[in-house]
Order: C-alpha cells, then sequence, then structure tokens
C-alpha cells in the first residue's frame, strides 16, 4: 500500500450540465509513468486540472497518500508543491528570467533562501539543458526552450508526482522532440509522470501504463503492449488506428 501516491475515486466533474468527467478510477504508485490518450474533449485536461486542484470536482475522492485532498480544508499550494504541473502554455512569468522563474517558487512557497533556491534551479535548468539562457527572458527564448524551463522549474519544486498537459501541443514541430526527450530522460530517472499527450510513440515506448479516455470515462487501461497490442473495445481500436502511421 505504501508505494500508492495518488488515489482517484469515482471522480466526476460537470461544467453546468455538461458532464465532462464521470465516476474516474485509478491509481498512481511510485515510478509510475500513465499516458492519458484520447481525442480532443474526452475531458483528460479537466482530469488532469482536478487532480491538481484547479478544477473541483462535482463529486468523488482524489486521495493523495490516503488524504482526500479534494475537500473543502486543503491547502492547495502546499499541495501542489507536491504535485507539480507542467501546462501546454508553459506559464512562464514574462516580467523574470529564466533563472528567476525557476526560483521564485522555492522562494515563496518552499520558504527556501535564496541561494539554495539558485543552485536547485541551477541543477535542474542543467538537466534540461538550458543553463546557457539563465539571463534570458521568456520572450527571448523558443517554445521548445521555454517548456524546458517549465519542466525545470517545475522539478526545482522537488515534486513526488509531476502532471504534464499536452506539453507539446503548442510547439512547432521541430522542438517536440527537444521537450519528449527531457520527459523521456524523467521517466527513466524513475520520477512519478502522469503524462496527458496526442504523441503516440511517447505513449507506447515511454508509459508504463496507458489510460485511453473517451467523452468522459475510462475506456480502456493497462500496459502499452496491451493498449496498442490487442486494445479490447472498439472505440480504442477506432482512435488508434488514426494514429497508425503503417
Amino acid at each position: 500500500m505504501d508505494n500508492t501516491i495518488l488515489e482517484i475515486r469515482h471522480l466526476s466533474k460537470s461544467f453546468g450540465t455538461n458532464l465532462v468527467l464521470r465516476d474516474i478510477d485509478f491509481t498512481v504508485e511510485k515510478g509510475d509513468v500513465i499516458s492519458i490518450i484520447g481525442a480532443s474533449g474526452s475531458g483528460k485536461s479537466t482530469l488532469l486540472r482536478c487532480i491538481n486542484l484547479l478544477e473541483t470536482p462535482t463529486s468523488g475522492e482524489i486521495l493523495y497518500h490516503g488524504e482526500n485532498v479534494a475537500g473543502p480544508k486543503v491547502n492547495a499550494a502546499a499541495y501542489r508543491s507536491h504535485v507539480g504541473m507542467v501546462f501546454q502554455s508553459f506559464n512562464l512569468f514574462n516580467n523574470m528570467t529564466v533563472l528567476e522563474n525557476c526560483m521564485v517558487g522555492q522562494i515563496k512557497v518552499l520558504k527556501k533562501d535564496k541561494e539554495t533556491a539558485r543552485k536547485r534551479a541551477m541543477d535542474y535548468l542543467e538537466k534540461v539543458g538550458m543553463a546557457p539562457y539563465i539571463h534570458a527572458k521568456p520572450r527571448q527564448i523558443s517554445g521548445g526552450q521555454k517548456q524546458r524551463v517549465a519542466i525545470a522549474r517545475a522539478l526545482a519544486m522537488d515534486p513526488e508526482v509531476l502532471l504534464f498537459d499536452e506539453p507539446t501541443s503548442a510547439l512547432d514541430p521541430e522542438m517536440v522532440g527537444e521537450v519528449l526527450s527531457v520527459m523521456r530522460a524523467l521517466a527513466d530517472s524513475g520520477m512519478t509522470m502522469l503524462v496527458v499527450t496526442h504523441e503516440m510513440a511517447f505513449a507506447r515506448d515511454v508509459s508504463s501504463r496507458v489510460v485511453y479516455m473517451n467523452q468522459g470515462v475510462i475506456c480502456e487501461a493497462g500496459t502499452p503492449e496491451e493498449v496498442f497490442g490487442s486494445p479490447q473495445r472498439q472505440e480504442t481500436k477506432d482512435f488508434l488506428a488514426r494514429f497508425r502511421q503503417n
């Protein structure tokens, strides 16, 4: 039981009368790399936003180490320092340098002193290949570089789980690879990751588990071999057929 970090139980989310997620159940264990795939509008990003408490679930529970964080009394900022998020639109502070972007959360939320924050930020910027750009402002670097900074910023908070919401979908095609290779290295290092993605090769080759969502429900879940190799549901087969190049 000790390895379970997150447990999602009977999670539903409505926007007005529109039911976007219905009765979602799944578990995230330490070291899992879970790719969530599905057509646009299937509820994937809403699920991630609920897990990060950016959206309030309509019903159900999100248990973090056995404690329901979907309740009203939870300190969302403290929880988010354990469950980090990387957004499709980077969400960097434009008035800060690359280095400052990776220090600010550590100082404000984790109460680290400047020197410690700077050292950690540098470590992670080096890991994602962005150390030469520490004095640049976001507007001076490419989309792929911004996303790598956003990943370094999330890592500097020392999260237990990292959520990625379509991290490559806002990038030009030639920049996708550099971000995916950083994510692949993270997965190899044992980072627990939950990735909403349209990158099927990443889902197939890097994930420990794949979850296929359709119309707000989990249609199918299993190892990449199971989901890609022998999908059980017709909807899954139809979805994957659209992505098969060969």
